[in-house]
This record gives C-alpha cells, structure tokens and sequence, in this order.
C-alpha cells in the first residue's frame, strides 16, 4: 500500500484521482482549499478508513509523510484563473516550491499536472514535447500558462539540484463528470446551454480546434506516468490526439442532447488559442502503449447524464 498526496483533490481531476487510486489499495491523503475544488466531490469517500481529507492552501508549506505526490492544485479554467491572477501564479508558483520541498525532504516522487497551455497558441501543430510553445507573457491568460511554465522550471531545477525524483505531464483538455459547471469551459458550457434549450455561445468563428480527452484516460495516463523508472522525467503529453472545431463540439453536442439550442456566436477572447492537438507518440512509448480508449460521443454522453442530474436535482441553476 502507498501513501498518495494529491493536491487538488477535491477538484474535477483531483477527485477522480482519489478515488482511482483508493480502488487500487492506496492510503490517499487529499488536500484542497476549496477554492474552485468542492467537497461534493469526494464527500462519498469519508468513510473509507484509507482516505484522510486536509483543508490547506499549498501556498502554505504543508507537511507529511508519503511515497508520492500528485501536485494538481491550481484553477484551471480562464473564469477561474483570471478571477483573481495573482492568486493563480502564487499557487503554481509557491505551491510547486512547497511540494517540491516536501518531495525533498520526504524523498517522494512527485508528478507535476502541468498543461498544454505551455505551448500557447502554438506555431506547431501538433505539438511535441520538444516544441517550447508561443505565449504571451504580459496577456490575460499568462497567470496560468507562465505559472506552469515556471512551475515546469521549477520541478526540472529541484530535479538537477537536489536530484528530486520528477515527473512532468502536459494535459490537453480533459472533460467528464465532476466538472464544475460554472467554470467556463467550452464542454460544460455547452451541455448546461444545450440542456437548457439556450443559445450555444461560440467565441470566434468556430473553426479554432481542440482535442478532448475523457477524464479516465486522463487518470490512466497519470498514474502510469507516476510509475515509470525514475529515468523518465517527462514533460510528456497526455491527450487525445482527435481533433475537433469548436462548432463540430457544438454540433454534437445538440445531437446528443436532442436540444432545441441554436448556435450565437461572440468576439474571440485575447490569446485564445486557435489550434490545440497533441503528438502522443512518447506517451506511447514510454507509458507501456497508453492512449486515450474513450471517444469523444462516449464520453460526452457519460457527461451529459451527469450534469443532466445536476439540473434535476437543481443542484445547479445556471
């Protein structure tokens, strides 16, 4: 049996990452502040002798004695992290500093949830792990994207320095239950509005892609990325390398649905970036064949159902 800590825990990644990790024999310890995690989420592992819950903000060194680390604490959504961007580069930035430490002093190996947001909008496509990304540094966004890049620096300096046992993902987007319904995303955006029989927003001209990738195998990415020799540090990208426009989301999403939604479209945000796909090809070498399993009308449907009981239960009124 391991002790895991994972930071974030009770968040839309985070949650599931306890409980995959709780189902597979490990003590987890979930630290979260709340701030865009919420305790709904792992509220049905309380009672399991093996999970400990920690309110704490990893700003703030944080102390305990584990095998691993998962660091996935940050907001990860543009509502989330422009709502309050100082806060945002503290927690990829102080957080990483303080885990790091932990991982040091503890001798953990620890796996940092980077993002694709490190590549920018990209002037590859797609994009290898060896591409170091076109971003805006002074821009709305750059509270996340420069935070993980840091945050990235960081994990790879602590490696050099202090021979810190390192492991560095690069997630392209990730949807499934759990997601927080108010957080901005193009995926729950558009179920909750097609649910409701609203307008589809689109910002742009729709024909800006991304690649989705259901949340399990995401997990399984992770988890087998956290297991390999210690020679193999990463970044590696986990994604799905099927890419769709934004309206082709949009459009499937009505099917999926039988929504009476029709689609408005609205100015594109600064930085949005108009290309996103990941070249998984070392993902696949390293993490013994991973690749994504779930298609996007699966997973979309496992989804839908989820925020689908949400509104009925008007556990959400958006």
């Amino acid at each position: 049996m391991k002790r895991i800590l994972v930071t974030g825990g009770a968040g839309f990644v985070g949650s599931h990452l306890c409980e995959r990790l709780l189902l597979e024999g490990n003590h987890v310890l979930c630290v979260d502040n709340y701030f865009t995690g919420d305790k709904r989420n792992i509220v049905h592992l309380m009672d399991n002798h093996f999970f400990e819950l920690v309110r704490h903000d990893v700003t703030q060194p944080f102390f305990a004695e584990v095998d691993q680390i998962y660091n996935l604490a940050c907001p990860a959504s543009p509502i989330h992290y422009q709502y309050n961007p100082i806060k945002t580069v503290k927690t990829s930035v102080m957080g990483a500093i303080n885990m790091l430490g932990l991982a040091k002093r503890i001798k953990a190996t620890i796996l940092q949830a980077s993002t694709s947001e490190v590549y920018g909008d990209p002037e590859v496509h797609p994009q290898t792990e060896d591409y170091w990304g076109h971003v805006n540094p002074i821009g709305i966004r750059s509270c996340y994207d420069e935070g993980k890049r840091c945050a990235e620096t960081l994990f790879m300096d602590y490696h050099w320095q202090n021979n810190v046992d390192i492991k560095i993902i690069r997630i392209f987007n990730t949807y499934g239950p759990k997601m927080h319904p108010n957080d901005g995303r193009v995926v729950s955006n558009f179920i909750i509005q097609a649910l409701k029989n609203k307008d589809i927003t689109i910002y742009g001209d729709g024909k800006q892609s991304r690649s989705f990738q259901y949340v399990d195998d995401l997990l399984e990415g992770m988890i087998r990325m956290m297991n390999t020799p210690k020679d193999f540090i990463g970044p590696v990208n986990i994604g799905n390398p099927n890419e769709f426009t934004i309206l082709e989301l949009a459009q499937l999403v009505i099917e999926l649905t039988g929504s009476k939604s029709k689609i408005a479209y609205f100015p594109s945000p600064a930085d949005d970036p108009t290309q996103r796909q990941p070249n998984i090809s070392l993902a696949k070498e390293k993490l013994n064949g991973w690749e994504p399993k779930i298609p996007l009308n699966e997973g979309l449907i496992k989804t839908i159902a989820y925020f689908d009981d949400l509104l009925k239960k008007e556990i959400i009124t958006v």
